[in-house]
């Protein structure tokens, strides 16, 4: 059985699943970030991935990645798989805009996060159940 890091599991609000990857909001209204962690356990590094599943990690990571610069019109799309605090392998897919808080700066630790209210969620649900495709499925919330 599948098991979430537990500060993943603290910091980010489950969206769903893709085939492989969970996808997950970090709960920082400061910027649209989302974080992709492969359904698989003791995976710490993308080369630990079979060929197949580093295929498809790199599919659902571009895939949303385009649907969020397009749906959501980032200024740039930051993508990205550190693991330095949660070892547990994931990729950061955050839009960036010019007007955001830390913008050009890196979005790591420049400010407090700012949890996301309930209609805020319920938002960013609605306009990712527009963009996301058909085999996505969403979590109950």
């Amino acid at each position: 059985m599948f098991a979430l890091d537990q500060r993943l599991q603290h910091d980010t609000l489950v969206i769903g699943d893709f085939p492989l990857c969970r996808l997950l909001l970090s709960n920082d209204s400061n910027y649209p970030w989302f974080i992709l962690v492969p359904r698989i356990n003791g995976i710490s590094e993308v080369f630990q991935l079979g060929v197949a599943d580093q295929q498809q990690l790199w599919q659902e990571t571009t895939a949303l990645a385009q649907l969020l610069n397009e749906g959501l019109a980032a200024d740039k799309m930051n993508i990205g798989a550190l693991g330095n605090v949660v070892s547990q392998l994931h990729v950061h897919v955050i839009v960036r805009k010019r007007d955001d808080a830390a913008w050009p700066a890196p979005v790591w630790g420049k400010h407090p996060a700012q949890p996301y209210t309930d209609e805020q969620v319920a938002a960013i649900r609605a306009r990712l159940r527009e963009l996301l495709p058909a085999d996505f499925i969403f979590t109950q919330g």
